[in-house]
């Protein structure tokens, strides 16, 4: 039996993980992570499956669960917040103490998971942050790929299109900023998983962009989901400094608000991300979008469960 540890374990990509491995009898998983709401949850969800609280950025005895450990996912990180230190903890420090700990146990190989952001013209805390993590990876002289995947969405997701389909709910006016012709290349978690389990049966080494394969303007996406899901909300385009006023007002009275005016800055930068042929690389399927969104947010046993901020 192989031993999987994964840290960012109650997050999107973690939840999705165990959620497609829990099932398999020839691997023990072991998820780390230090949000408790969501470490809550991930117990409730996946009752066989051991967590354990810890922030990987201080030392303590988490490090002894790398113990006979046959792969590491590396996947906590730091997506939104106010403060580098924030960023530079959990997506720095953390991955530095983990291949540490990787090292004292003999632990043979690990998924660096990074962010298409490496090849952004954004200059963010995120962005910065994911570089210097990307760093530690090509550092390490231990077997293991680097996978840098683009915005995600799928079961689970309580930010970024998961916290936008939740707000088509919660109000009667869904605003789009500007045009809302922002190329996005959405990727399904749920392939993105099918990726690192890929790599870790075939201990697949190297780096590989990991972009949505469909290309579609922000609007457009947001009218797919507004499709399939069906909310109360109209869809209206509104002159981006409003968006961009009505986003920092919000981060006045939110300590950690879901969409900041950097992230807004962010969603505007005209680009597209590297596409490679990934499901040929990695023997790995591609969902259509619209069925990717479909199975997010009408799944009977997943689309109801939703991460805490």
């Amino acid at each position: 039996m192989r031993k999987i540890i994964i840290t960012g374990a109650a997050g999107l990509v973690g939840q999705n993980l165990v959620a497609r491995l829990k099932s398999r009898n020839d691997l023990e998983l072991v998820g780390i992570d230090k949000h408790k709401a969501n470490i809550r949850l991930f117990r409730e969800t996946h009752l066989n499956v051991p967590i354990i609280e810890a922030d990987l950025a201080l030392p303590g005895s988490w490090i002894d669960s790398f113990a006979d450990g046959d792969t590491v996912v590396i996947n906590q990180a730091q997506i939104g917040g106010r403060r580098y230190q924030d960023f530079e903890a959990n997506n720095v420090t953390a991955t530095r103490n983990v291949l540490a700990a990787m090292r004292v146990h003999s632990v043979p190989y690990f998924v660096g998971v990074s962010s298409s952001v490496v090849n952004s013209k954004a200059d963010d805390f995120y962005t910065r942050s994911k570089k210097a993590q990307e760093g530690l990876y090509v550092a390490s002289d231990l077997p293991h790929v680097i996978l840098r995947p683009t915005l995600m969405f799928g079961w689970f997701d309580r930010k970024h299109l998961g916290w936008l389909r939740h707000f088509m709910d919660r109000t009667p006016i869904f605003p789009i900023p500007g045009s809302g012709k922002f190329t996005r290349q959405p990727l399904y978690v749920g392939d993105f998983v099918s990726v690192i389990i890929a790599a870790i049966e075939h201990r697949k080494t190297g780096t590989f962009d990991i972009s949505g394969l469909d290309k579609i303007f922000y609007r457009d996406l947001i009218v797919m989901i507004h499709e399939i899901v069906k909310p109360r909300s109209r869809i209206i385009q509104i002159p981006y400094t409003f968006f961009w006023a009505l986003l920092w007002l919000y981060e006045k009275i939110n300590r950690n608000p879901p969409f900041t005016t950097t992230q807004l800055e962010a969603l505007v930068i005209p680009e597209t991300f590297p596409v490679i042929d990934w499901p040929k690389e990695f023997g790995a399927r591609a969902t259509p979008l619209e069925r990717a969104l479909t199975e997010t947010y009408l799944d009977p046993a997943y689309s109801s469960i939703t991460l805490a901020f």
